[in-house]
């Protein structure tokens, strides 16, 4: 029997994320290389662009995808009852009472559902999507939106604050591809929509 999870439009979107923050990330780490903000560049096979008039093209290309999935995502999500029926509730004493189950490998795990654990993280994760627009607008552009680029501390601290809330993406996506590992059952409903299970056979 199949059961279903995830509507096509979430689904559609995630994979567009995906494609994206891959782009992101390759061509970013390209042009943090041309001016490192600490003492370390990233190796030149993890990155994209080739130089830094590539990445740089990637990396706008990029975020327009980025910017119009996330808007249509916003739009779905909070239309369609998506983000109150799966995001909430949430509340400090679920968030903690799943984070020690999970510490102690006794937290199940349900496809179609998230514990409280998944529903802060995918929230901290919208939130610092939005984060990266808005500093990656206020350096692409820091004299025509001087006054968003004021509200980051200035051209440097909008690199700073671009670059961490990427490291906090960067660290999302290296725990949800860690719990598809673990939960390989996981994946296949984010590409059909459905979970397969092998049904009972009767008995007598």
């Amino acid at each position: 029997m199949n059961r279903a999870l995830h509507a096509w439009p979430v689904r559609l979107c995630h994979w567009l994320n995906a494609y994206a923050m891959a782009c992101l990330i390759g061509s970013g780490w390209g042009i943090y290389n041309a001016s490192p903000l600490l003492d370390f560049r990233f190796p030149a096979w993890a990155t994209l662009g080739g130089w830094l008039g590539g990445s740089i093209a990637w990396h706008l290309a990029a975020m327009w995808l980025l910017l119009g999935n996330g808007l249509c995502y916003l739009a779905y999500g909070l239309s369609s009852g998506h983000f109150r029926r799966d995001f909430l509730p949430l509340s400090a004493a679920g968030v903690w009472r799943d984070l020690r189950l999970a510490l102690g490998l006794r937290l199940v795990h349900e496809p179609g559902r998230y514990n409280a654990v998944q529903r802060l993280l995918y929230w901290l994760v919208l939130a610092l999507g939005a984060l990266l627009v808005l500093s990656g607008l206020a350096i692409w552009k820091p004299v025509q939106l001087h006054g968003l680029t004021a509200l980051f501390g200035g051209f440097q601290g909008a690199r700073w604050v671009h670059f961490l809330a990427m490291a906090g993406v960067v660290g999302f996506v290296v725990v949800h591809l860690l719990l598809v590992l673990l939960v390989p059952r996981t994946l296949l409903p984010m590409i059909i929509g459905r979970e397969w299970r092998r049904g009972r056979r009767s008995e007598g």
